[in-house]
């Protein structure tokens, strides 16, 4: 029965679930400056790791309520009783490393705050402060690293951050729009092109 709607045409990796479509449709890609956003990011990717982003997404506002809405400085003095409360959160991954990882990147992005004047200005420099503009088909295997990613988590370590592998700085870059990885036929490519 046609609805007079067109189905938009998606990356392949978008399933139907409306939650990942809105996500797809609204987040993923588009260029994010905003410190506190980024930071976020990061610490979702780093929870992701070994897990699908399906999983995150749906637990996304359990990690907001969790994690202070994501306020660094907050994260940055929990001590041993909020460690334990978010163990204790059935809400969100309890995973000691990653929660751990989570207070050690806070501390980490204020010092690069510190250092370079907003975290947004330290992350986008891996990409020249513009956004990469790929060009691939539908179905084309994405790689999973570049060398973009690799300088990024190689530097990133070094300033102390945890749980930034080149993979997770790779879907991290995705996410921010740091690069444009839409598929080409993607209706978001182009309307996220530069």
């Amino acid at each position: 029965m046609a609805t007079g709607l067109t189905e938009k045409t998606r990356c392949s990796w978008c399933t139907s679930d409306q939650l990942y479509m809105d996500y797809h449709d609204n987040e993923w890609g588009v260029p994010i400056h905003d410190d506190r956003m980024l930071f976020e990011f990061l610490v979702l990717e780093g929870m992701q790791a070994g897990l699908s982003w399906f999983t995150i997404l749906k637990k996304r506002h359990a990690f907001r309520a969790a994690f202070d809405h994501f306020n660094a400085k907050k994260i940055a003095a929990y001590d041993q009783r909020k460690m334990k409360e978010l163990m204790n959160n059935e809400g969100i991954i309890r995973n000691r490393l990653k929660i751990n990882a989570a207070v050690l990147n806070a501390k980490a992005y204020l010092e690069v705050k510190k250092e370079w004047g907003s975290f947004a200005d330290y992350i986008w420099h891996f990409v020249g402060n513009k956004t990469l503009q790929n060009t691939r088909k539908k179905g084309e295997r994405v790689p999973a690293t570049t060398d973009i990613s690799d300088a990024m988590s190689k530097d990133m370590k070094k300033r102390g951050f945890k749980f930034v592998g080149s993979t997770i700085c790779y879907a991290f870059m995705q996410a921010v729009g740091m690069v444009n990885d839409h598929a080409h036929e993607c209706f978001r490519y182009k309307e996220l092109k530069e």
